[in-house]
């Protein structure tokens, strides 16, 4: 099977369990009682986005893009898998905001949706899932005018290239990967905890490096505002990290430091 096609079917099947957040994961409760809060990485770098058009791709069931209206931008959220827009279009209109998403593969983002945007906005397990990341950085130059940014913020690729084991972590994968050569997981269930079985269990994931996600920026016409390394992260990546407060977590003590993600704002022109 195609690759993306794979990876829809299984987010399908995730937004169908996520929708439902059995384990409380994903907050979507404190979500309907008005919170607008963001990741502390991405509230402490991110800047008023009051009346900014905003895109927010790879946006899954729309949580932060209900985020972003609230704090008053004009937000249109983007994602392949019909069941996560699905319960997006949902939830946006239960909270009864002006919040738009579209169904649609973000390479044709630029088709799809309504710009030009003054901020393009990319969180969290976003970049794994994009095959090509040259073209997907042309895709977010075509989407902005002229003096529109780009926010950033993913895991880091050092630390996508480790596991832990036997409370160690160790390298175990490939620092980056060709587009017709993706990492191909099997996973019985999803990263939220929650025990629902995945009907369509099979993904496929890429690679990029440091250097390959910069330079594909750069030979969109951005310029970099500025490139953050964190050592936290908004989820436990690895079954040895620990909680640092304000839903974060950082590797224990005994672990020698590493960056476990990555932030940057970069402008068009």
């Amino acid at each position: 099977m195609d690759p993306i096609a794979a990876n829809r079917l299984n987010w399908d099947d995730r937004a169908e369990i996520h929708l439902r957040d059995s384990t409380g994961f994903y907050g979507i409760n404190a979500v309907r009682a008005g919170e607008k809060r963001l990741d502390p990485i991405v509230d402490g770098e991110l800047g008023d986005v009051a009346g900014l058009r905003v895109a927010h791709l790879q946006c899954h069931f729309g949580l932060d893009t209900v985020r972003l209206a609230r704090r008053g931008a004009i937000a249109t959220g983007l994602d392949f898998s019909p069941r996560a827009i699905a319960g997006a279009r949902a939830l946006g209109a239960e909270l009864g905001l002006p919040v738009r998403f579209v169904e649609g593969n973000v390479y044709d983002a630029a088709t799809l949706l309504d710009g030009p945007f003054d901020l393009v906005y990319v969180t969290w397990g976003a970049l794994c899932w994009l095959p090509d990341i040259t073209r997907w950085a042309r895709v977010v130059a075509a989407l902005l005018a002229p003096g529109g940014a780009l926010y950033l913020a993913d895991s880091h690729p050092a630390m996508n290239a480790l596991d832990e084991q036997d409370e160690r972590l160790v390298l175990a994968r490939p620092w980056q990967v060709p587009i017709d050569a993706p990492f191909r997981y099997n996973d019985a269930t999803t990263y939220t905890g929650a025990p629902d079985m995945l009907a369509h269990s099979q993904t496929y994931e890429w690679a990029h490096s440091f250097s390959a996600i910069l330079g594909a920026l750069l030979a969109a016409g951005f310029r970099l505002d500025f490139l953050h390394e964190h050592e936290t992260l908004p989820w436990p990546a690895f079954p040895m990290m620990e909680p640092a407060g304000a839903g974060m977590f950082r590797l224990p003590a005994s672990t020698p430091a590493l960056p476990l993600a990555f932030s940057l704002r970069a402008t068009l022109g």
